[in-house]
């Protein structure tokens, strides 16, 4: 099977958003092959469908003060951080290659970050059950996920912590868990990531799970182009 990654810098959520939903017309019409778009986020709060404006625990005007955006998006789950220095990755692929199935989906994209954690920096991460999707180090989430999917093709996807500033985090209850907490891979280790090194392990191990065989490196206008 085959892979397009797009690999797109750091990018304003809302030009993210309009971009997933032109690629994935493009995938439920065929015209394309499965895509992961990378990417950084300027700082931005995100409300999914179940979300509650009581988990931003800021108000509008510090959030406008510090050029923060706020988003209501139609994700499953709830209020999120994104901001530079974290992995956000928008896997956007046709589930009927893949089983057809939301929950399994949701399970490989967890495994993806559980193993390059594992494999390549010794740290054990896990799943705590379909209530608290994602991924864990201890008690702390290094990696949320939320998803859609339309006529079995999915958007959305997940936002990996590596080199993520955690104070930005005290703006919001994330994802409405009040008992627990954000890590990132920096935390962990002491040291600064290259965010490059990291996509590319991202690619690798999301390639891995998910059986593509042929992963292609596309620019926007590649893909765009149809």
């Amino acid at each position: 099977m085959q892979l397009n990654v797009v690999k797109l810098g750091k990018i304003e959520y809302d030009e993210a958003f309009k971009l997933q939903q032109e690629i994935v017309k493009l995938r439920q019409e065929s015209k394309i092959a499965d895509t992961l778009l990378l990417l950084e986020h300027f700082p931005v709060i995100t409300v999914g469908r179940s979300g509650d404006n009581d988990n931003i625990i800021v108000s509008e005007e510090f959030l406008e003060d510090n050029n923060v955006n706020l988003h209501y998006v139609n994700r499953g789950g709830d209020v999120t951080y994104h901001g530079p220095g974290q992995i956000v990755g928008y896997p956007i692929i046709d589930l009927n290659n893949h089983g057809k199935d939301l929950k399994l989906y949701v399970h490989k994209v967890e495994e993806v970050i559980i193993k390059l954690l594992k494999e390549e920096f010794n740290i054990q991460a896990y799943t705590k059950d379909m209530k608290y999707t994602g991924v864990w180090v201890d008690d702390n989430k290094i990696t949320a996920i939320g998803v859609l999917m339309k006529r079995w093709v999915t958007m959305h996807g997940f936002a990996f912590n590596v080199n993520t500033n955690l104070d930005h985090f005290k703006w919001i209850i994330p994802c409405g868990i009040q008992d627990k907490g954000v890590v990132s891979l920096k935390s962990l280790l002491g040291n600064e990531l290259d965010l490059n090194i990291m996509n590319d392990l991202v690619v690798k191990y999301f390639s891995d799970v998910f059986g593509y065989d042929d992963v292609k490196e596309c620019s926007l206008e590649n893909i765009l182009q149809y």
